[in-house]
C-alpha cells in the first residue's frame, strides 16, 4: 500500500513521501494564485476557487488569502462566505453545507501527528474528516480541529477551539468549545 493510498484510507502515513508532497505541492501553487488576483476582480476569484476545491454550490465567495493541503478533498454548499485568512488542511474531506459563513483568520484542520516523539520523528501523520452543517456561522479565529462534525443552525463565537463535536441549535465558544446556550 503506498503513502497516498495510507493517507486517503484514514491510516498513519508518511507525509514526506513524494505523492502526497505532490498533492500538496498542487494546493500551494493553485492557493498562490488564487491569493495573487485583484480583488477588483471577482469572477476570476470565483473561478479559480472553482479550479481549486473538489465541489461547491453556485454562490461561493471567498476572500484572500486562502491555503489548503489538498483542494479537492474541500466540499462546500450553496451559498458559501469566508473572510480572508482561512486555511484548511484538507487532508482528509472536508464537508461543508449550505449557507455557511466564516469570519476571518479561521482554521480547519484534518491532520494529526502522533503524540509519542518517536512516531513523529518518523514524519508520520493521519488525517480525520471534519463536517460542517447548513446555516453555520463560524465567527473569526476560530479553530477547528481532526474529526469534528459540526451541527446544522450552529454559530460559533469568535476565538474558539472546537475539539468535540457540536449538536444542531447551539451557540458554543471558548477553549475548548462548550455549548453557551440552545438557539430557537
Amino acid at each position: 500500500m503506498s503513502e497516498l493510498d495510507k493517507l486517503d484510507a484514514g491510516q498513519w502515513y508518511h507525509f514526506l513521501d513524494d505523492e502526497v508532497a505532490a498533492r500538496k505541492a498542487r494546493a500551494a501553487k493553485l492557493c498562490q494564485e488564487f491569493n495573487a488576483i485583484d480583488a477588483t476582480d471577482p469572477a476570476a476569484q470565483t473561478a479559480k476557487i472553482r479550479e481549486i476545491l473538489g465541489s461547491c454550490g453556485q454562490h461561493v465567495s471567498v476572500q484572500a488569502n486562502f491555503n489548503c493541503d489538498n483542494g479537492l478533498n474541500i466540499h462546500v454548499g450553496e451559498n458559501f462566505l469566508s473572510n480572508y485568512n482561512l486555511t484548511i488542511l484538507d487532508i482528509a474531506p472536508v464537508t461543508i453545507g449550505d449557507n455557511v459563513m466564516i469570519g476571518p483568520n479561521v482554521d480547519i484542520y484534518t491532520v494529526n501527528h502522533p503524540l509519542v516523539a518517536a512516531d513523529r520523528i518518523q514524519w508520520l501523520a493521519q488525517g480525520s474528516p471534519v463536517t460542517i452543517g447548513n446555516n453555520v456561522w463560524i465567527g473569526g479565529k476560530v479553530t477547528i480541529t481532526p474529526g469534528v462534525t459540526i451541527g446544522d443552525n450552529v454559530v460559533v463565537a469568535t476565538g474558539a477551539v472546537v475539539t468535540q463535536d457540536i449538536p444542531d441549535n447551539t451557540l458554543v465558544g471558548g477553549v475548548p468549545a462548550k455549548v453557551i446556550k440552545t438557539l430557537a
